[in-house]
């Protein structure tokens, strides 16, 4: 395991989350029981990963983006009993621990630390060479609770078993070819499944490395790249743009990079021909996945790139997909349809939550809630969230449908379509265009291409430009935020 500050070996590793288990094993921590993990991207975040499986307990990552009350919120739903964070966090933690009452110790990674605050270091070290056997777990205990983003109410915690974690990597290693000599780099964050699943516990699995990032910048994407030999890496759409648009990415060495793993939302077809271009030696496996499966349910094989592009791939071993209509009939080929998953790597349900885990699992088909369509061969196409199909006039109209003809236009550099209320159709399409520098006054002209390539009920009624797409950790497009302001441009002052 690379840190920017230090080098684990395998062996290191297991020494430290064994005398880390003990040291929380000391604070009666044991088989079920929570401990939230708040760090940015280090080392620490997997040792405190393995410590926590290796008691039996259940690892809570929290998204160090929120805010106290969502802190608040996770910890008490959770039943949290040890939260370990760092003291960049103590000004947003420390005033929401009186309203945790089952929160009983916070351990500090680095020499900061807060009053009331342990250290995590001193925790290691007075329980170094102390064995704790490691717990017998079953495939069907939890092994973590990921908290989805919420971007429409309360997050929610999806159970990940050991089981889920287990068939999730032995499918990335057969889909991907992982072996002992890859190297993957981490640049997504640690609580997201996107960083820490796609591929990294699967590399791990079979005895691979990670080259860790606290941050994600092109900069450092390609300095690690260069420097580690690292063979694959999990981009969202963004930091893939961000990547390929620096003007110096000659001067570093990619030919380690065989794998680009597309993560987050649909990978714009220009941007996937432009990565090919300018990384000819590394293959890109557009891939679609969820929290609730653990990420990475499809791949397409980097042989198909070409004969299939803008397709997401082939359902990863174990895994079956289906796509059906409002009356969970299935559909054939080519039609529209809400994607359904079933298989060993798909969650059990919700924490503390049984009104929606029964929702989502219906005799045991996962309703992503995602929208798409499967070719005859097989191979799956997403559309769009089934919330953001724009209804207008009766009509359906895919939001990425009108993106892509967008986003042909060299002058823009990311854009988002949305369905705003209208008192004629119920709903009509708005666009939202982040443009290349000095592009800014494009909207008239993006109307006219749309015009000219969209039937008429698919062309957007409004154009805004803005400086950057909201986004969640993820790098999904947050359109919900678009929606309200699309509504107060059509209102008007």
């Amino acid at each position: 395991m690379i840190g920017e500050r230090r080098r684990l070996t395998w062996s290191a590793l297991r020494e430290r989350a064994e005398d880390l288990a003990a040291g929380l094993e000391e604070i009666r921590v044991g088989r079920g029981d929570r401990v939230a993990v708040l760090l940015y991207n280090c080392p620490e975040f997997l040792e405190a990963y393995f410590a926590i499986s290796h008691l039996g307990a259940i690892i809570v990552p929290l998204n160090f983006r929120l805010a106290g009350p969502e802190f608040a919120f996770i910890l008490g739903d959770a039943g949290a009993s040890v939260l370990i964070t760092e003291a960049a966090f103590h000004p947003t933690v420390g005033p929401i621990q009186g309203e945790l009452a089952r929160l009983t110790h916070v351990l500090c990674v680095g020499e900061d630390v807060p009053p009331g605050w342990e250290s995590f270091e001193e925790r290691i070290g007075r329980a170094r060479g102390r064995k704790v056997p490691a717990a017998r777990a079953e495939l069907g205990d939890v092994q973590r609770i990921m908290y989805t983003s919420g971007t429409t109410s309360r997050p929610k915690g999806a159970m990940i078993t050991h089981g889920n974690v287990y068939w999730k990597s032995v499918a990335h290693v057969m889909d991907l070819n992982l072996t002992a000599a890859d190297r993957t780099l981490v640049v997504g964050p640690l609580y997201h499944v996107g960083g820490l699943d796609l591929p990294a516990t699967g590399v791990l699995y079979v005895g691979g490395s990670v080259v860790i990032l606290p941050r994600s910048d092109a900069e450092r994407v390609l300095t690690a790249v260069h420097a580690e030999g690292v063979t694959n890496v999990w981009l969202a759409p963004t930091m893939i743009a961000q990547v390929l648009a620096r003007r110096d990415i000659d001067r570093f060495n990619l030919t380690s990079l065989r794998i680009v793993i597309d993560g987050g939302e649909k990978m714009p077809i220009p941007l996937i021909e432009e990565l090919r271009r300018v990384i000819p030696s590394c293959g890109f496996h557009d891939a679609y996945g969820l929290t609730e499966t653990v990420s990475g349910d499809t791949f397409l094989p980097p042989a198909d790139a070409v004969r299939k592009t803008g397709s997401v791939g082939l359902p990863t071993y174990q895994l079956r997909v289906r796509l059906v209509d409002d009356e969970r009939r299935d559909l054939p080929a080519g039609e529209l349809g809400e994607i359904l998953l079933r298989g060993p790597k798909v969650f059990p349900g919700y924490w503390n939550n049984r009104e929606a885990s029964e929702a989502a699992l219906v005799d045991g088909w996962f309703h992503t809630g995602d929208i798409g369509r499967m070719d005859r061969e097989g191979y799956l196409y997403i559309v769009d969230r089934k919330k953001d199909v724009i209804i207008s006039g009766g009509e359906n109209i895919a939001s990425t449908e009108v993106e892509r003809v967008i986003y042909e236009d060299p002058r823009v550099a990311e854009c988002a379509v949305v369905g705003v209320s209208d008192e004629r159709w119920g709903e009509v399409p708005y666009a939202f265009v982040v443009p290349k520098p000095g592009h800014r006054d494009i909207g008239e002209e993006i109307l006219a291409r749309c015009a000219a390539n969209l039937a008429k009920f698919k062309v957007p009624k409004g154009v805004t430009v803005i400086d950057a797409l909201p986004r969640n950790p993820s790098g999904k497009v947050l359109k919900r935020d678009l929606r309200e302001r699309a509504a107060l441009v059509r209102r008007g002052p």
